[in-house]
């Protein structure tokens, strides 16, 4: 067994770490995001769920905003645009399937 932050690190985005682990069918992964950081506007064809482990994430998910903080999380669907600001340093889960293959390293 490993620890999730023992996997390589991939930079997402100017202050956004991810560590990732794959399976066949679907990424799990551990992202940090420093406080200002924003993941900008995109969509993929997997189905994600994004769990704030601690912080406060503000996202617009399909034109609609929605703030996040500790314990609460958001299903996207599959190719639904996406954005996020990390208001505070904040831990995320996010999880995706099919499997990310872009986020392999």
């Amino acid at each position: 067994m490993e620890l999730i932050k023992n996997s390589k690190p991939k930079e997402l985005a100017p202050g956004i770490t991810g560590y990732y682990a794959h399976g066949d069918k679907s990424t799990f992964g551990y992202v940090e995001l420093k406080k200002g950081s924003i993941v900008p506007l995109h969509h993929h064809i997997n189905e994600q769920i994004t769990y704030i482990i601690e912080g406060q994430l503000d996202m617009v998910i399909g034109g609609a905003a929605c703030s996040l903080t500790d314990g609460m999380y958001h299903i996207i669907p599959s190719n639904m645009p996406h954005s996020a600001f990390a208001v505070t340093d904040c831990k995320v889960i996010d999880a995706f399937s099919p499997t990310r293959d872009d986020y392999r390293i």
